[in-house]
């Protein structure tokens, strides 16, 4: 029988037992596929022990595993196919699959030296691989899709030219995004039973033949339940861990298991979502790309929401190239989103990328991170041999008060409208209110809010008017898009640079788009990107300038344990 795959520590006697169990019997007879026992909870207090006193008090963690999800009910409906594909295979494919980028996979695929069955069953190999292993486990995939296998074989059996790049690959989506046939729990156990129709954005990716692989972890309620508690936590999904050292370093938030799963390699792509840096940051701490586009440019409508003012979905992937393709193929204007507009779709987004060169590029850099960051000072000088032209920025000085009350009155709001809309059975899903959620959790604290729900107090406590939560919206907007404009203005700059989320709250309240780009690894090997800032809508612009900077930098590197 095939081996589940190359693991750095088997399971041994479980897994053992749990192939036996497939052929027990008579000859013509399988055992149930509720005997079999892929995985078993373990003893965590060792590992939570040992991060007690972490330098960085969110990671001095209350538990790693989740208290709720059996990973069993994740992995057994595809566990006989995953099982049966040949680890031979598997790695005769790493060369072809691993860190590739989607237009050398449908090239791949085009020559005959591999199918979209056997891609989709290439990543499930790595997700059971490391996921089952509860010492390599990222705490990532919350949900499979069952019936993924059977529609990478029917994008198999229509493949022909012409059709979007894609076509055929498999994307995990973050798990506040509404997706037919898989609960969507936005990390909480208040949402544990949601089912909904598919997300816009969903839909646009289905409608291009895009295989929704299933669902990753997040920062519950899109980290707007806890204050100071860990990034990537959810009461549902247990803790996610960075695979670039799993309980060393953060794995941002709040779309963690959109950023741990596209650096380990368990998809082509992955959709996150941002309010205030949910994107770049964890795109950061996990070496890739992410990117949150302009307020608008892609449809919100089918995602737990925090801020319909602030909220959207972007694309995060290995590069930029993907990045492009991802957005690509999520556009469209959305009638039921007010925000949503029209861009065209098209091969300039991603066509051309890599292409160009910086010489003649005008970027604005940040007088104090060139003090404190010795990787953004020599990725400036990096630039300019490259011909980029660097002026030097005072840091904003722009007091951003009353930017929480946006998050607590618009969440008050929101989520209420998102429950009517959306829930399709009320009787599993019982919460309607901000209150509710509040009420829910206190029936067992240690269970369902371990590290308290002091944001979700904020919303409920906060007293902001109607009148002045509008002109906080509006001073916000205008003094951050003042400070962008005049500097990019005066200085003719193609974009503003800066480290991670450092200027994430910026570039929400001005609803303008930001690109997060891998630029190395600081000494204990903790990844770090630069990160380019534009005005409204100049997102192709964005992954221009992002696609010649990764080709002169080629700085990512696979984590060390997920090769």
């Amino acid at each position: 029988m095939e081996k589940l795959g190359k693991r750095k520590k088997r399971v041994g006697v479980l897994l053992l037992l749990a192939t036996t169990l497939l052929f027990i019997g008579c000859k013509n007879t399988k055992a149930p596929e509720e005997d079999i026992v892929l995985w078993t909870p373990y003893n965590d207090s060792a590992e939570v022990a040992a991060n007690k006193e972490h330098e960085n008090p969110r990671m001095r963690y209350k538990l790693i595993q989740s208290r709720v999800l059996d990973k069993n009910d994740i992995f057994l409906p595809l566990y006989r196919e995953v099982n049966a594909f040949p680890e031979a295979r598997y790695e005769s494919l790493k060369p072809l699959i691993l860190e590739q980028d989607i237009p050398s996979l449908q090239k791949a695929i085009k020559a005959g030296k591999l199918t979209y069955e056997e891609l989709t069953l290439f990543y499930l190999k790595r997700i059971y691989q490391y996921e089952l292993d509860n010492e390599t486990t990222l705490n990532t995939v919350i949900a499979l899709n069952a019936q993924v296998l059977e529609e990478a074989r029917e994008r198999d059996r229509n493949r022909k030219d012409g059709q979007h790049p894609i076509y055929g690959m498999p994307v995990l989506l973050k798990d506040n995004i509404d997706t037919d046939g898989m609960r969507t729990t936005a990390g909480a156990l208040a949402f544990q039973e949601n089912t909904t129709s598919d997300a816009f954005i969903v839909k646009q990716l289905k409608s291009h033949g895009a295989l929704i692989l299933g669902k990753v972890n997040l920062s519950e309620w899109a980290y707007y339940l806890c204050d100071g508690c860990p990034v990537g936590y959810s009461a549902y999904g247990g803790q996610t861990l960075n695979p670039y050292g799993r309980r060393i370093f953060e794995t941002g938030g709040s779309s963690s298991g959109s950023g741990t799963s596209m650096a380990a390699n368990y998809a082509v792509a992955a959709v996150g979502t941002e309010t205030s840096g949910s994107i770049l940051s964890p795109s950061s701490q996990n070496s890739v790309v992410g990117l949150k586009p302009t307020i608008g440019l892609l449809s919100r409508s089918g995602i737990v929401p925090i801020s319909s003012t602030l909220d959207t979905p972007g694309p995060m992937t290995r590069n930029v190239t993907d990045n492009a393709i991802l957005l690509d193929a999520m556009l469209g204007k959305d009638p039921e989103d007010t925000a949503s507009v029209e861009k065209e779709q098209g091969a300039h987004w991603f066509d051309q990328l890599g292409k160009e060169d910086l010489r003649g590029k005008r970027f604005g850099a940040f007088s104090n991170l060139l003090e404190r960051d010795s990787i953004y000072s020599r990725t400036l000088e990096l630039l300019k041999e490259a011909g980029a032209e660097i002026t030097i920025l005072d840091p904003p000085g722009i007091p951003l008060d009353g930017f929480l009350s946006i998050l607590n009155l618009d969440m008050k709001e929101d989520l209420p409208a998102y429950i009517r809309k959306n829930v399709r059975d009320t009787k599993a899903v019982t919460v309607r209110t901000v209150q509710d959620v509040m009420d829910f959790n206190l029936q067992d604290t240690l269970v369902r809010i371990p590290y308290g729900q002091g944001r979700l107090k904020a919303v409920v406590t906060d007293s902001t008017s109607v009148e002045d939560l509008l002109k906080i919206k509006s001073d916000l907007e205008k003094s951050s898009r003042d400070f962008f404009n005049t500097a990019m203005d005066t200085h003719r700059l193609d974009a503003i640079l800066s480290i991670n989320n450092y200027h994430a709250a910026y570039a929400a309240v001005a609803k303008y788009p930001a690109l997060t780009v891998p630029m190395g690894y600081k000494t204990n090997g903790e990844p770090i990107s630069l990160t380019f800032i534009g005005k409204s809508f100049e997102e192709p612009e964005l992954l221009q300038l992002g696609a010649a900077f990764e080709k002169i930098s080629k700085v990512r590197k696979i984590p060390e344990g997920y090769k």
